[in-house]
């Protein structure tokens, strides 16, 4: 059995929120390198441009990608063989978030209660998703998730007759509906299977891939890149403003599901598409 003091946790989570909120992650940067190169609008190509120096200057300067710093949520895998000491998982991840948030000056988004939406001062709690690996590890995956394109997002419980086309139409719908909103253009994460629940920890699971990995299934790579392209020729645009790179990338994460369903969600990710990971 690996101990692993809680202090330890607190401090990687810290870490987490203060990079992940200055520094874009490389395959980003590289898709949107890519978009501008593509986009055939002036006016697109100049916003993708001012994007990319905003990531440079956030970079450098230390100062977050964008003025919403979002809801802190995690995805955490803890070995079968680690043993925390000190105090709980959960209550050292909000530790580490409200240090974080506190010592970046980044904003504090979360309120106590949907109705009286008194603000906790701290950005916390957070989400978290937990699940238990083989080994004596932990790995911490963090995603700062803006309201604009959360706010966006979409679930359904589709007939299974509907099958894939009622999947691509639902999804272009979402899209569609969210138009500038959701800050374009944007990384779409979709969510097939399981039931209502699981369907949109799948979308929102999926928007942690790299954005050059593909679905492993041929099939299910074959479908985000024919979603993606039906997306850019919606013509929505950066930043709303009309183009043909509405879309970074399309990522697909299934779950078997019941016999009467066909379960889908959609988790719409803005262009600062900001995530990051450690391991313990």
């Amino acid at each position: 059995m690996r101990k692993i003091h809680s202090k330890q946790i607190v401090e990687a989570v810290k870490n987490l929120c203060l990079e992940v909120n200055f520094c874009l992650p490389v395959d980003i940067k590289q898709s949107l390198q890519k978009a501008q190169k593509e986009e055939k609008s002036k006016t697109g190509q100049n916003i993708l441009q001012q994007i990319k120096q905003n990531a440079e200057i956030a970079e450098k300067e230390k100062i977050p990608l964008c003025q919403d710093t979002g809801t802190a949520v995690f995805f955490i895998e803890i070995g079968q063989k680690v043993l925390i000491e000190g105090t709980t998982l959960e209550i050292a991840v909000n530790q580490g978030v409200k240090q974080g948030y506190q010592e970046g000056f980044l904003r504090k988004s979360i309120v106590n209660d949907p109705f009286k939406r008194e603000n906790t001062q701290n950005n916390t709690p957070a989400i978290i998703h937990l699940s238990q690996v083989l080994g004596d590890k932990i790995k911490i995956q963090f995603a700062p998730k803006g309201g604009g394109a959360e706010n966006m997002s979409r679930i359904a419980m589709l007939k299974p007759a509907e099958g894939v086309q009622g999947v691509k139409k639902f999804v272009l719908d979402t899209v569609k509906s969210a138009g500038a909103n959701s800050c374009p253009p944007i990384v779409v994460g979709v969510g097939i299977g399981g039931n209502f629940e699981k369907c949109a920890e799948l979308a929102k699971k999926a928007l942690f891939r790299k954005l050059n990995q593909s679905h492993t299934d041929p099939f299910y790579a074959e479908l985000e890149k024919e979603l993606e392209a039906e997306i850019n020729k919606t013509g929505i645009g950066p930043q709303g403003l009309g183009g043909t790179q509405t879309c970074l990338k399309v990522l697909i994460e299934t779950f078997p599901c019941h016999i009467a369903s066909l379960p889908i969600a959609v988790n719409l990710q803005c262009h600062s598409a900001r995530h990051g990971e450690v391991e313990i």
